[in-house]
């Protein structure tokens, strides 16, 4: 008897493979799901060859018997498998991936029964072994023997090619995608348009964001195997509301950074509305606040669509905005808005709706903006100086409303510098124009227009050393006031001294 038994390998999940080939239970007979596991755990073992026992005698006259010996032979070393207790030899690769026997005589002998003619085994060209095994590629042997091959191959599994595939498409459209983003980042922040009027593909000009990325990939080879005409026509990320979907998420990441940056501090919001190309009412939300560091930071936060311009309207928008980000009305310290009624009025502006929820949220009318309010006001006040503006602006309108126009009046300027040059004089140009030309050509060169354009010259010099300075991101109250004090003196010192000056100047202008 033999004294040595075969062992059972570990439980694979829910089936337990015995090692002893006489013993063990068909493949077949396990539920389809585990079997590629349970040939996994055979192949892993290899095949049962016991050599440290003592191998039974057949019954035969000439007593013959198993020789260990045969399973080093090369042709039998990696499939030859010995059952102790069928005294009987089987093979493996037969065993895993052969179907349910077909019963004709000799088809189970490696598989089901086992063989242990023993005598036969060295009959030469007929051995058993030999025949097993066969020549022809398509025997059933090597077929076996291919598809134990083939399962160890993990790598060339199905699964395993469809994931090797699936990892390079993820690997091309990350860096179609990471194209595409570099692109629409770089063209954002040069304030470039990304559309084009023909984006079709026989177009010499596709627009800016897809001959950009057309440039970009001249550079590198890699790029360009996987873009436009490259790239599938599925996910080439170069649609309209691919690049709207980029240009939120770069809005989003910034806005979050900004939220970040806050924290918990307190905050301003500032507001402005406008209309846009489309008509549309738009606001505009800023934000301001002193930083970690304590520095004083002011940043555009976002562009909100409004139907209408009441405070109402203005006041949920702005409160969706906060609380999206998680910034609580309580916060805010300082608001900021033009000096429209429904902004800054007292009982039902916008600036009131928001100091009924947050007492602290002081309301500052945009000092530079009152600065400009009271110019236009003094200005109307003035007639003459009211019918300046007009006539100016007519003669703006005169002169870069009609390209036409614009070259004629280069042209007689340029006329004019030649003749001035070859004369030696500095005699007015005189050409004239028919209509509206002529009449803002009269106005030009009255000596009313001439002296009020250089008295309004004087006076925006003055003024705009306060304006940029009240525009400024931090300023200090003593010295805007002591701003305002100077340019008082300044308009009141020009106002009684300056009038023989501003003739001289008007007199000699004008020639």
């Amino acid at each position: 008897m033999p004294d040595e038994h075969p062992s059972k390998c570990s439980r694979i999940q829910f089936e337990e493979i015995n090692r002893d080939p006489g013993s063990r239970k068909q493949i077949c007979e396990s539920p389809i799901n585990k079997q590629d596991e349970i040939r996994r755990a055979y192949l892993k073992e290899g095949p049962y060859q016991p050599k440290n026992i003592d191998y039974p005698y057949n019954n035969d006259t000439h007593r013959h018997q198993f020789q260990p010996s045969w399973f080093e032979l090369h042709s039998h070393r990696d499939w030859l498998e010995y059952s102790p207790s069928m005294d009987a030899i089987y093979c493996l690769p037969c065993y895993l991936f052969s179907k349910k026997p077909i019963g004709r005589p000799g088809s189970d002998a490696f598989i089901l029964t086992g063989f242990n003619n023993w005598k036969k085994v060295n009959d030469g060209m007929n051995c058993p072994l030999l025949r097993h095994v066969g020549k022809d590629p398509n025997f059933p042997h090597k077929i076996a023997v291919k598809c134990c091959e083939d399962l160890k191959n993990y790598s060339r599994h199905i699964d395993k090619l469809i994931e090797k595939q699936t990892s390079k498409e993820l690997e091309n459209n990350r860096l179609r995608l990471k194209t595409s983003i570099e692109c629409a980042q770089w063209l954002a922040f040069q304030a470039c348009a990304f559309r084009g009027h023909d984006e079709s593909l026989d177009s010499k000009n596709r627009g800016n964001f897809i001959e950009l990325i057309k440039f970009t990939s001249t550079f590198n080879d890699k790029i360009a195997s996987v873009v436009l005409k490259n790239a599938p026509r599925n996910v080439k990320y170069t649609s309209p509301t691919i690049q709207k979907e980029i240009l939120h998420i770069l809005a989003s990441n910034v806005r979050n950074a900004i939220r970040e940056e806050i924290g918990d501090a307190k905050f301003c919001v500032l507001v402005d509305e406008a209309r846009d190309e489309s008509k549309r009412e738009q606001m505009a939300i800023i934000l301001r606040f002193v930083d970690k560091n304590g520095f004083l930071k002011e940043h555009f936060f976002h562009v909100v669509h409004v139907r209408d311009t009441t405070a109402l309207t203005l006041k949920k928008e702005i409160c969706d905005v906060l609380s999206r980000y998680n910034l609580h009305i309580e916060n805010i310290r300082g608001q900021g808005y033009d000096g429209a009624s429904n902004m800054c009025g007292e009982w039902n502006g916008l600036q009131a709706l928001f100091l009924k929820e947050c007492p602290y949220a002081y309301y500052v009318h945009c000092m530079a903006h009152r600065l400009q309010l009271a110019l236009v006001t003094v200005s109307r006040e003035v007639k003459v100086v009211h019918q300046f503006f007009d006539h100016l602006t007519n003669i703006i309108n005169l002169a870069v409303g009609s390209n036409k126009r614009n070259d004629e009046l280069q042209y007689a300027e340029g006329e004019q510098i030649e003749n001035m040059i070859a004369s030696n004089e500095k005699e007015g140009a005189n050409y004239k124009q028919r209509g509206d030309a002529e009449g803002a050509y009269q106005v030009l060169i009255s000596f009313e227009f001439v002296l009020i354009l250089h008295m309004m010259k004087e006076i925006m010099g003055i003024t705009n050393i306060l304006c940029q300075a009240l525009q400024q991101h931090s300023q200090d109250l003593l010295n805007v006031m002591h701003l305002v004090s100077i340019t008082k003196s300044l308009i009141q010192k020009l106002r009684d001294d300056g009038w023989e000056p501003l003739l001289d100047s008007v007199t000699s202008f004008c020639g």
